[in-house]
């Protein structure tokens, strides 16, 4: 983990000389509240307000933003390694914090720095939900766009202080680009739909709505979120002086995704070590689970999995830096391939957690653990959910396209491949 640039600060930066490896401890050290209270937080669809509060008062929500702007401006393998820890906790938990707080960094990316003051405030305070795919329309008006849509899985939404979306501007056109944009809550509404879902039940996924609501040009950005141009290094990386604000997306979402499922794998591990501790075995009831051989043989089968997912995850983080680094700093950019790369290593790191949990402990732990209000059933459903995201929904797509890069042919859309006709 890297200590944060020295870069200079317009706002006064909250305990300035906190380290990446004290806020991480703060985030284990709020596990055990986070864990009581699962069942409260997936009834309400989100954390709670004293738990928002909790996690802003620890700098949480501040650990990419920048220094300049009242960041800690640490670099990704902190924010990963904080973001484990909170969903060990409560998986929704850690989903609705790390994709409300991730965000900062393409934003601190792409946009100048008047547009950046706007953006974090008085205080620095700043939490950004997001949506990638394309929705909506923008009309130009008066120096600026107007905005319409509705906007879905906005995880994060309940505390965000802004949203981060893509829309079109000539929806016709096939190859638009479309319109990335930054917008306030004000002008935006929550829509209270997180209901009835398989699993992540607390995290905040919930819609919004902007009616008609217009936002300066300066607000904007003529760029595709899962595409980012950054070739050479960005308007922000220049700003602050820190190559991490010139990095590819795709790698970095799906780190998100990396980082939650182990936490929320380690969390099943939890489960499953205090279940059988306590639980008579099945066919010798003078004995504990723990005593026979076989439990202890899935316990450390589903430890090497966890601990392989989570190596994977903060390798990917590290090299997503030096590839930011190289990037600004050498004469080799940041590649689409790169990108691709650094994407299927973070859904390898899933899919390992994943077997880890659903097919050994989930499958070893027994049917008690399976029924409603166990923890071993929420974990479970928790990270059945991720499955159902559209990045990892478009798995064989992405290892196909990542083949393909590798021998020179070009990338299609999902399909048959219409060099074979």
């Amino acid at each position: 983990m890297q200590e944060a640039s020295a870069a200079s600060s317009t706002f006064e930066v909250p305990e300035p000389d906190l380290t990446p490896r004290e806020i991480v401890a703060r985030a284990a050290a709020m596990r055990p509240e986070l864990l009581e209270r699962q069942q409260e937080t997936e009834e309400r669809t989100f954390y709670a307000q004293d738990t928002h509060e909790a996690f802003a008062r620890a700098g949480f929500y501040r650990i990419l933003q920048p220094r300049r702007f009242g960041g800690h401006e640490f670099d990704l393998e902190t924010y990963f390694r904080v973001i484990i820890e909170i969903a060990r906790g409560c998986p929704s938990s850690g989903w609705c914090l790390c994709l409300g707080g991730a965000h900062v960094l393409q934003v601190a990316s792409m946009y100048d720095e008047a547009a950046q003051a706007d953006f974090f405030g008085p205080d620095g305070h700043f939490v950004c939900a997001s949506y990638g795919a394309p929705v909506g329309v923008a009309q130009p008006r008066d120096d600026g766009y107007v905005i319409a849509g509705k906007f879905s899985y906005a995880s994060g939404i309940p505390y965000s202080t802004h949203f981060m979306g893509q829309t079109l501007l000539h929806p016709e056109d096939p190859q638009d680009p479309g319109l990335m944009f930054v917008i306030p809550a004000e002008q935006y509404e929550r829509l209270d739909d997180w209901h009835g879902v398989l699993g992540m039940r607390g995290s905040g996924s919930h819609s919004i709505q902007i009616d008609d609501a217009w936002i300066p040009a300066s607000h904007t950005a003529r760029v595709f979120m899962v595409d980012l141009p950054v070739e050479g290094g960005t308007v922000g990386s220049r700003l602050h002086g820190n190559p991490m604000y010139a990095g590819r997306t795709l790698g970095f979402f799906h780190g998100e995704f990396g980082a939650i499922m182990v936490g929320s794998a380690y969390a099943a591990l939890d489960e499953y070590q205090r279940i059988i501790t306590s639980r008579p075995a099945t066919w010798i009831p003078t004995m504990k689970r723990y005593e026979l051989v076989d439990y202890q043989r899935y316990l450390g089968e589903a430890i090497a999995e966890i601990a392989c997912a989570e190596a994977a995850v903060i390798q990917g983080a590290q090299q997503w830096m030096e590839l930011a680094r190289m990037n600004v700093e050498e004469d080799r950019p940041f590649t689409a391939e790169d990108d691709a790369r650094l994407e299927a290593l973070q859904a390898t790191a899933c899919r390992i957690a994943w077997h880890a949990v659903e097919g050994i402990l989930f499958r070893t732990g027994g049917s008690a653990g399976a029924r409603d209000g166990q923890r071993m059933q929420r974990y479970w459903r928790d990270m059945s959910t991720y499955w159902s995201h559209n990045t990892p929904a478009q798995r064989d797509f992405l290892l196909t396209g990542l083949g393909r890069r590798r021998l020179g042919l070009p990338i299609v859309p999902p399909g048959p491949d219409p060099a074979a006709s």
